[in-house]
C-alpha cells in the first residue's frame, strides 16, 4: 500500500466573525452553509467533515472563542481539498468572505496527515494551529503554501498516529 493511500489529509481553519450569526448581515453566509456542505460532501476524495451532534453542521461549536467558528475535515489527498477549495462553487463563497469574518494576524487554516480511518479531534485540530503558528509551517502543521507531502511526513520521524 502507498503511503498515499494509508493517510488522508486533515484540514482545520477558523473564522472570526464580524457578526453574531443570527444578524442580518450575515443571512447570505447562513444562507450558503448547507448548499457548500453538501458541495463537500459529495466532491471526490472527500472523506469527513465535523458536525456538531444533533445539527446539520459545526457553525455552534466554539472551541476558537465564541465570536469564531471552526471548519474541519479530511480529504483522500491535497489535491482534492485543493480542487473543492479553489475549483469548485466554495471559491465564489471564499471571494466573499471578508463580509462574514475579520482578517487574521495569525494562521487561521493549518493541514496535517492523518492515518486513513483516523478522525482527529477538535483539541488536535487546536495544537496543530497552535504548533504552526508557534514553529511555522513543518511536517506536522503546514498551509497550502508551505505544505508537506504525506512521505515527507512520515519520513519526519513521527510516529503514524501522530501524523
Amino acid at each position: 500500500m502507498s503511503t498515499r493511500t494509508r493517510y488522508h489529509l486533515a484540514q482545520f481553519n477558523l473564522g472570526t466573525l464580524r457578526f453574531p450569526l443570527g444578524d442580518p448581515r450575515m443571512a447570505d453566509f447562513i444562507a450558503l452553509v448547507e448548499p457548500v456542505n453538501a458541495l463537500a460532501d459529495g466532491t471526490p476524495g472527500f472523506v469527513w467533515r465535523l458536525v456538531e451532534e444533533g445539527e446539520a453542521d459545526a457553525t455552534g461549536m466554539r472551541p476558537a472563542g465564541e465570536d469564531v467558528i471552526v471548519n474541519f475535515s479530511v480529504w483522500e489527498s491535497a489535491e482534492a481539498l485543493w480542487d473543492f477549495v479553489y475549483r469548485s462553487g466554495h471559491l465564489e463563497t471564499m471571494r466573499r468572505r471578508r463580509e462574514w469574518f475579520q482578517r487574521h494576524v495569525d494562521a487561521h487554516l493549518v493541514l496535517w496527515w492523518v492515518p486513513a480511518g483516523h478522525v482527529p479531534s477538535v483539541g488536535e485540530a487546536m495544537e496543530r494551529l497552535a504548533l504552526l503558528r508557534a514553529n511555522g509551517p513543518s511536517p506536522r502543521a503546514f498551509t497550502f503554501t508551505s505544505s508537506y507531502t504525506a512521505e515527507e511526513a512520515a519520513g519526519a520521524g513521527t510516529e503514524p498516529a501522530a501524523l
